[in-house]
Order: C-alpha cells, then sequence, then structure tokens
C-alpha cells in the first residue's frame, strides 16, 4: 500500500503539489483561527476527583468561595486612605459592570482594613468572583471590564487563577510565533550543512511548513469534537514541525542514495517510498501509538494532546508520503543542484564504501566489548537519573509565567506585604443524609478539628444550603509545598459528622488529586505504550526479542532526561540561564509528556537504524556486518535529524512559560542521549550480546509475518547498495 501510494503521488505529482499548495494557503488563513476557536481551557484538573466535585457542588446554589481574580492596587508616595488614591479606586470599582460577577469585595465595600491594606498601607486589592463555571469564560468575562479597574498614577495588576490563565494565553501565541522565527533560519543553514545542496535542503523545510500550517488546520477541525486545552498548540505545532522535517530527511537522502547507485528516476521514487516510506510510516505509528495513551488520562489537558498530537502526527506521515515523492519526482536529478562547496569532508554526493565510515568503525569498536559498555552506559544512565528519586510535585499555577508577570507579581506582594493572601483558600463541601442546619452542632464541631490541623487558620461554616455545607479555610504556605501536601491529607484525614461526607477542594487539594490521577495512571500508560510499541515493532521485524531489547533501552534513555529535570527545575540551577524562578517543585504533568513525546521519538530512531540493519541481514550479510553496516547507512542521518529535532524543540526554551521550557530541556537531552549514547552505542552492544536471537520469534509467529509478507526488504535495490551519503 504504501508503496503503490508512493506511486500515485509520482504518477500525479503536479495535482498533489497544487493540493498541497492550495490546503497550505487555506490553512494560513482558516486554520491559524484555532487560537480563537479553542474554549476547553488549560484542563488540568482529574475531572473525577475530590476537588472537582467539590467545585461542582459550589458552582450549584451554595456557591464558591474561590476568588478569581484579585486587582492589585499601589502607590509609593500615597496611603490607601489618601483622598488622591482612594477616590480614583472607588470610582473605578464603582463604575465596573456586575452582570458577570457574583462577587466584588474591597477595603470600602467590606471595611475589613487588615486583610485589604497592606502592612505599609501604600497597596489595596480587590477581590472578584465571576459568576462562570469554565476558566475559558471566566477568562472572557475578565477581558470584557479589565480596562475599567485601571486608574491613572497608580500601578495595577491583576493576580488570581483568571488572570493567570489570561496571561498563559496571550504568552502562547508569541511564544509559537518567536520559536517558528527563530527556528526556520537556523533549519535551513543546518540542512544546507547536512545536504551541501540548497535544493536538497528546501524540501525538508518545505514538508515542514506544510505540517507546520496543516497542524492548525487538523486542530482546529478537532475542536469541533473534542475541547482541546490552550496549553496544547505550543507543543503540537513545534512537534508537528519536527517530525515532518525528521521523515522528509529520512526519505530524501534515501532518494539521493537511489541516484547514486543508478537507479532509474521513477524506480528510485517508488523504493524510496517503500523503503524509507515504510520506515516513516511505522516510525509514525509508534509515535501515534506513544500520543494516543495520554487519552488514558482523565483531564482535558492530557487527553486532548493525545488527540491533537495522534492527527498531526498522522498528517505528517501522509504529507511525507505523498507530498514529498511527489516532489522528489518534480526535482530528480536536480536534488544534489545548488551543490554548496565546503572546506571540509568529500561531501554528501561523493558515495563511499561503508566499511570506511566512521560510524562502521564504531559499531565494530563497540561489538568488541559489548557486556562491558552495555553495563557501564546503563549505569551511567541510571546515575544521571538519580536526583528524580528526590522530586516534589506541583500542579500547574502562576508560577510558569515569567517572575516580571502580574500574575507573579500579585502573589508575590499578597505573600508580603498583606496578612492574608485571598487565594489562598481551602473549601470543605459537606453533604449530609438530611439538611445541614439539623446538623449544626456536629458541623460546628467539624470545622473545630479543621482549624487544628497545622497550617489550617479560620476555619468557619460560611454557608448551608438544604443537606450541604460550606466550610472555609485559611492557609499561608506555599500550595506547591510538602508542608501543604502534609495539611490536605491531614484534612481529609479528620472524621466528618455521622452520615455525611466531606469534599475538599482548592489549589493544595486539587495539586493532591492530580498527581494522584498521574500515579494512579501513569504505570497503565507505560504498559499500553511498551505493549503497543512492541507489536508495531514485531510488524516490523518478525521478532519478539527486538521489542523487548527497544522498550528497555528507550526507557533507560529517559532517565537522563528525568534527572536533568529535577536537577535544574526543582533545585534551582541554570535558572539564571533559562530565566524562570524555581518554585522547589516541578509540574506533575511533565514525566507524562515526556514519556509520551520522548519515547515516540526514540522508536522513530530505533525503528529507521533497525530496519536499515534488518536490510543488510537480509542481503546476507553476518549479524555483526549487518550491525555494522547498518549504523553507517543512519548514523549520519539519526545524528543530523536529531540535531534539527533538537533546533526545533529549543523553541520550547525561548517560551516565557516555565512548563514549556521543562517540556524543552527534558526533550532535548533525551533526544540528545538517545541520538548518540543509545543509538551508537547501545544497539550495536546489545544487538551484538543477542546474536541469532535478535531476530528471533517462535515460529507460528513466524510464519504468520512472512505469511502475510512484512518483510522489509520488498526487493533488492539494484546497482551498488554499499554506500552512504550522509557525512554529518
Amino acid at each position: 500500500m504504501i508503496t503503490s501510494l508512493g506511486k500515485f503521488a509520482a504518477e500525479r505529482r503536479r495535482w498533489v503539489v497544487i493540493a498541497a499548495l492550495l490546503f497550505t494557503l487555506v490553512a494560513g488563513v482558516w486554520g491559524t483561527q484555532v487560537f480563537g476557536a479553542i474554549t476547553g481551557g488549560a484542563g488540568f484538573d482529574d475531572p473525577n476527583s475530590e476537588s472537582t466535585r467539590a467545585d461542582k457542588v459550589l458552582a450549584g446554589p451554595l456557591g464558591r468561595q474561590q476568588t478569581d481574580v484579585v486587582v492589585l492596587y499601589h502607590s509609593s508616595d500615597q496611603r490607601v486612605e489618601d483622598p488622591g488614591f482612594a477616590t480614583k479606586v472607588r470610582a473605578a470599582v464603582d463604575a465596573v459592570p456586575r452582570e458577570d460577577l457574583t462577587r466584588l469585595d474591597s477595603y470600602w465595600s467590606t471595611g475589613n482594613s487588615s486583610d485589604f491594606i497592606s502592612k505599609d498601607g501604600h497597596s489595596t486589592y480587590v477581590a472578584l468572583q465571576f459568576k462562570a463555571s469554565d476558566d475559558q469564560d471566566r477568562v472572557k468575562a475578565l477581558q470584557k471590564i479589565e480596562d475599567r479597574f485601571k486608574v491613572p498614577d497608580l500601578d495595577v495588576s491583576f493576580g488570581g487563577v483568571t488572570a493567570m490563565t489570561e496571561q498563559v494565553n496571550a504568552l502562547t501565541g508569541k511564544d509559537i510565533g518567536r520559536a517558528e522565527m527563530l527556528s526556520v533560519p537556523l533549519l535551513l543553514l543546518l540542512l544546507v550543512l547536512i545536504f551541501r545542496s540548497a535544493i536538497a535542503a528546501l524540501l525538508p523545510l518545505a514538508t515542514g511548513t506544510v505540517v507546520a500550517l496543516g497542524s492548525f488546520t487538523v486542530l482546529r477541525v478537532i475542536t469541533y469534537f473534542v475541547q482541546i486545552s490552550s496549553s496544547v498548540i505550543n507543543v503540537i505545532t513545534i512537534l508537528g514541525l519536527g517530525l515532518a522535517i525528521d521523515y522528509a530527511l529520512f526519505m530524501v537522502s534515501r532518494f539521493r542514495e537511489e541516484l547514486a547507485s543508478g537507479t532509474p528516476l521513477d524506480l528510485a521514487v517508488q523504493r524510496t517510498t517503500a523503503s524509507a516510506g515504510r520506515t516513516v510510516a511505522f516510525s509514525g505509528l509508534a509515535v501515534a501509538i506513544s500520543f494516543a495513551s495520554l487519552t488514558l488520562f482523565p483531564s482535558r489537558f492530557l487527553s486532548s494532546m493525545g488527540y491533537a498530537a495522534v492527527s498531526v502526527v498522522a498528517f505528517a506521515v501522509l504529507s511525507s508520503l505523498t507530498v514529498l515523492p511527489a516532489l522528489l519526482r518534480i526535482i530528480g536529478h536536480r536534488v544534489n543542484s545548488g551543490r554548496i562547496p565546503m572546506p571540509w569532508g568529500r561531501g554528501q554526493a561523493t558515495a563511499r564504501p561503508e566499511t570506511e565510515g566512521r560510524w562502521y568503525r564504531t559499531a565494530k569498536l563497540v561489538m568488541r566489548r559489548p557486556a562491558l559498555i552495555t553495563a557501564g552506559a546503563v549505569a551511567l544512565l541510571l546515575a544521571l537519573g538519580t536526583p528524580f528519586l528526590g522530586v516534589n510535585w506541583a500542579r500547574p499555577g502562576d508560577w510558569v509565567l515569567p517572575s516580571s508577570s502580574d500574575a507573579r507579581v500579585v502573589t508575590r506582594q499578597l505573600g508580603t506585604e498583606f496578612n492574608h493572601d485571598p487565594n489562598k483558600v481551602v473549601t470543605a463541601v459537606v453533604e449530609f443524609g438530611g439538611a445541614a442546619d439539623a446538623a449544626k452542632p456536629a458541623l460546628d464541631a467539624y470545622a473545630q478539628r479543621l482549624d487544628a490541623v497545622p497550617g489550617v487558620s479560620d476555619a468557619a461554616v460560611t454557608a448551608t444550603q438544604d443537606n450541604t455545607a460550606r466550610i472555609t479555610m485559611r492557609y499561608a504556605m506555599d500550595p506547591m509545598s510538602s508542608e501543604a501536601n502534609t495539611m490536605v491529607h491531614d484534612l481529609r484525614a479528620q472524621t466528618p459528622p455521622d452520615g455525611a461526607e466531606a469534599l475538599f477542594t482548592g489549589m493544595p487539594a486539587s495539586r493532591v488529586d492530580i498527581v494522584n490521577m498521574i500515579g494512579t495512571r501513569l504505570p497503565w500508560m507505560a504498559l499500553f505504550v511498551a505493549v503497543i510499541s512492541s507489536l508495531v515493532l514485531f510488524l516490523a521485524f518478525g521478532s519478539v526479542t527486538i521489542p523487548l531489547k527497544s522498550v528497555v533501552l528507550n526507557l533507560l534513555s529517559l532517565t537522563a532526561a528525568f534527572g536533568a529535570i529535577k536537577w535544574i527545575f526543582q533545585d534551582g540551577h541554570l535558572h539564571g540561564l533559562l530565566g524562570f524562578t524555581p518554585i522547589g517543585a516541578i509540574d506533575a504533568n511533565f514525566p507524562v509528556l515526556i514519556v509520551a513525546i520522548a519515547f515516540g521519538l526514540a522508536m522513530d530512531y530505533e525503528v529507521f537504524l533497525l530496519s536499515r540493519i534488518k536490510e543488510s541481514h537480509d542481503r546476507g550479510a553476518s549479524h555483526e556486518e549487518s550491525i555494522a553496516i547498518g549504523l553507517q547507512r543512519t548514523g549520519g542521518i539519526i545524528t543530523s535529524a536529531a540535531l534539527l529535532l533538537i533546533v526545533v524543540v529549543c523553541g520550547f526554551l525561548t517560551s516565557s512559560i516555565a512548563f514549556m521550557q521543562m517540556i524543552g530541556v527534558g526533550l532535548v537531552i533525551a533526544i540528545a542521549v538517545d541520538a548518540t549514547l543509545v543509538r551508537a552505542i547501545m544497539v550495536p552492544a546489545t544487538m551484538r550480546l543477542l546474536g541469532r536471537w535478535a531476530w528471533w520469534a517462535p515460529r507460528p509467529l513466524a510464519a504468520l509475518w512472512q505469511r502475510f509478507n512484512l518483510s522489509h526488504t520488498e526487493e533488492p535495490v539494484t546497482g551498488s547498495p554499499d554506500r552512504t551519503e550522509v557525512a554529518v
């Protein structure tokens, strides 16, 4: 089927290219409107968790007690009570429309100076609560009235969960534009250095552009069926561009290899699609499976990431198997045109015997001491991952923003200059079998027990409605700290009144619930990825040993990334270079995303390397020789692909959002380790240790694999196959 698809694209090349151009135009106009089409909000919480269930009850007649926005007013030369300060702020606040608000509290409406006026008397705040239950709806409500709060000659800052969400949304679009503006010129330069040809260099970039813009269209279509988290766009568009360039690099390199061996043009396109295209298809399937595992998580952020990523990966594979073969057929032998002389090397157009390359020699060297090298590499990776053992988990909050952002400034000032931060509230919803008012003595006693929990203050019954009651508590510690985690567990350990159930919500409680959700689902995700990826690798290579080896090596390659993330973002190393403020924790969503993305990319390189080893093995080369030839054929391409993908992923490092920086650092390290230590060292060593058992499968499975003609080599390549063109 893959061969037929490539043949069709080559024969209908002009129509395919025209269709691709029209699609790209539509994507640039209609698809880029996806930013306004996203209504799902961030969606980090588990909809079935205790805190979310409590939020649903509070969204009814009982009422939420959470502050959505804190508008902070500050003057360095006026005090809050001064007429020049008070008159301006009161006039602005009184003019704010109330139709979208359930609560607007200030010093002037409550008379509570101890909470609403700073210790130095130069700052005050207004606390808002919106009627809307969805965070994006609250963002829209804030945007309608935000300008009404601004006062001349006073510093006005907006904090709280809703303001934080608005500020993250605003930075998301800017980050994507900045990342692509910085990465595309560098990608073009690297592609020229890799191919030594301007024409060949433009092909991966052209395909990548189609996929990058097409990703917006894919996401826009998905929004009609599934609510997409606002945090998904950065990850998906950058990865779509990276995968498309990776796949195009594989295809273009194989096409040039076929031409160098004397294969006629039409046959070269077909064989490129049949060989490299097959690799792209299996690689894409492996990557899609990794992303599909995200749908096992109930949170909107992770599940929508899974749906969107699978769709974008499928689009990247389809583009590589249609648009690229059409372009290759149109360009033909001109793929080597635009030769750019380099002061080093012989260039990629010059074929050389595979037994003379440095990757061949590296493989031979590694296979002399395979057991020692494997043990040393495993020990190194495990050592690099040891810092991760002391990890402290967080949930996304205003800490993901730059320290200069409004939300961070407000949180910092509320914590240091005021007696109480209105955002630091934990709420308990107590549900009785009968009327709540009838159980008032027991309810008050329960509130007293909650008030005695270390870290809790001012616990009191603040509302009753039918059979439910609301108890509101204050706390002072960082909601992401281990102390806050202990506080939540202690609160939930208190026995509620007889016949009642208590549900706790608030930032510390939702953080505990998110960590529990990820902790319970992560093993199932790992099992799903391991089993399905193993099945894909069996279909690709007809071996049950290769999948087991690949899964273990790919998981090992992640340990260094996990250790580095903890060392950098939790412990605070390199925070000045990356421009973030450490909070002593890392986001609990991080390991899930890194496992899904990095594991899929590792499978990408694994399939590409093993495909060439399998080709040499099927053509009669000895086991050791096929390993060395396979690495020689692919080592440069894998290194080049990893370098290009790292450049794309570095777009995360330019992000203003710490969560995206975590993903960027983790992926850069995981890709670098996988493309060097794992692919160049551990794969040859472990393949040598496995020997002939590397390609083993039980006889019934082997017969089934042969019956369905899943053999990698569809037909021998004419001309001289013992050549390589990648010099990087």
